[in-house]
């Protein structure tokens, strides 16, 4: 009973025993040919049971492993790794069919190759996850065929597996290299000039040539009878929060991913290059009310507490409720900080309801606004239109396009920071602007 449910036939065969079965009737008007015919059918037959032989003669002739990462990163291709040996003394042709997650909605996965006798070999596919949450992996299925392939064995490796998808800490890594390397202008953070100097006082010192002359501390230089200036540090561990709208705007797809997605992998880069840079990272979630809050700290085991609760993260179909997230603002962060807003507004009817509380946040904090640009709309302008509906579809293209410049002017205009990116651009474009902010000593 084991060896019929692993036992399978293989296309082979069939296509073997049609070609007797047509030679068996031709042999109704060719009566030559029936002997042939029938000796075809009995070889092919003890071929057949020769094959299965082979394949069942010995117990542990095919084994296999699948190696899964300890967590998938989402957005991202992950590597999946699958090692096959055999230990018999012919070579071994492979059907690999691996049961991957129901979320990818693949039926067609197949991997076909040669394995030579006594030898190991591995295999590597990569998947991408598109959400957050838990991904089961089924059984690993490995179809064995002799050189006759006329029949398969089939085995069962590595049983169910769960591994969890969070935002993505490839990008996340990547980016922390990119941040502190020596040329990262190359990758596109922009190289920028530093204006001015922190106002964080260090110490008082005797005057060398090539410090600046305005911190020149005539008090002291009297006191002590030659030039003194005061030296200043960079401030540290300024407060960075990145505020992160949770309502239905954010359920828009773009490459398969919500652009509630994009923002949390962006946070999420941000957040680790933040505290890179000695200032402190925190996280607000909001919709119709405020979730997921994680007080700004830049301690060891911050970044694990943002990736958890960004996991955990899910769009909701409500409208933002921005007047909840101003009343929160003011009441949990009481010093001066850098609040980055992730939203989208796709027009300035729906940037005008809640500019209010974008201004009364703006008056305490540094608000930087990042909404995304419609790439979509992008294609369609720059598409030749040839008939009528095509001219109409351009316009109305052209006509929202245009709204995202109005909006971007709009909130200029009331002195607040904003950001308009595509979602493929939006972490290099997020932590530009962070160290833009950071070199201009704006906060």
């Amino acid at each position: 009973m084991k060896l019929l449910k692993s036992l399978y036939i293989n296309h082979l065969f069939y296509w073997s025993l049609l070609i007797v079965a047509l030679l068996a009737f031709v042999s109704f008007f060719m009566d030559w040919l029936y002997p042939v015919a029938a000796g075809l059918l009995i070889v092919l037959l003890f071929l057949l049971l020769l094959d299965i032989f082979v394949l069942f003669s010995g117990k542990n002739n095919i084994s296999a492993f699948r190696v899964l990462p300890e967590m998938l990163s989402n957005g991202d291709e992950n590597p999946v790794r699958i090692s096959v040996r055999n230990s018999s003394r012919i070579p071994i042709y492979l059907r690999i069919i691996d049961e991957i997650p129901h979320q990818y909605q693949k039926r067609d996965f197949l991997i076909e190759s040669r394995i030579e006798k006594f030898s190991e070999k591995e295999y590597q596919y990569s998947l991408r996850p598109l959400q957050r949450g838990e991904y089961l992996f089924g059984r690993l299925n490995i179809y064995a065929l002799s050189p006759l392939r006329l029949a398969m064995r089939r085995f069962i490796f590595s049983e169910d597996a769960t591994v969890a998808a969070y935002p993505s800490f490839i990008q996340m890594k990547k980016y922390d290299l990119i941040a502190f390397s020596h040329n990262p202008f190359e990758y596109g953070l922009k190289k920028i000039r530093r204006i001015g100097h922190t106002m964080e006082f260090e110490q008082i010192k005797e005057y060398v040539q090539g410090d600046d002359i305005r911190t020149i501390n005539w008090k002291a230089t009297s006191k002590k009878g030659e030039l003194m200036v005061n030296q200043y540090q960079e401030e540290k561990s300024q407060p960075v929060y990145m505020l992160i709208d949770k309502g239905r705007t954010m359920q828009m797809p773009f490459d398969g991913m919500t652009l509630l997605d994009w923002a949390v992998n962006s946070s999420l880069a941000l957040g680790n290059i933040v505290i890179r840079k000695q200032d402190k990272a925190g996280l607000f979630t909001f919709s119709k009310k405020v979730e997921d809050r994680v007080p700004a700290n830049r301690q060891a085991g911050q970044m694990r507490k943002i990736m958890n609760a960004l996991y955990h993260i899910e769009t909701e179909f409500f409208e933002s409720d921005f007047n909840r997230l101003y009343v929160e603002i003011k009441q949990s962060i009481t010093q001066r900080s850098l609040l980055i807003l992730y939203t989208n507004f796709e027009t300035t009817d729906a940037l005008q309801r809640q500019l209010p509380y974008l201004k009364a946040i703006s008056k305490n904090h540094l608000l930087i606004v990042i909404f995304f640009k419609n790439t979509e709309l992008n294609r369609l302008i720059e598409k030749r239109a040839e008939k009528l509906n095509e001219v109409y579809d351009k316009v109305i293209a052209e006509k929202f396009a245009f709204e995202k410049r109005l909006i971007v002017k709009e909130l200029n205009r009331h002195g607040i920071q904003c950001l308009l990116s595509s979602p493929e651009n939006l972490t290099i474009d997020t932590i530009n602007k962070y160290l833009e902010i950071k070199a201009r000593g704006m906060v």
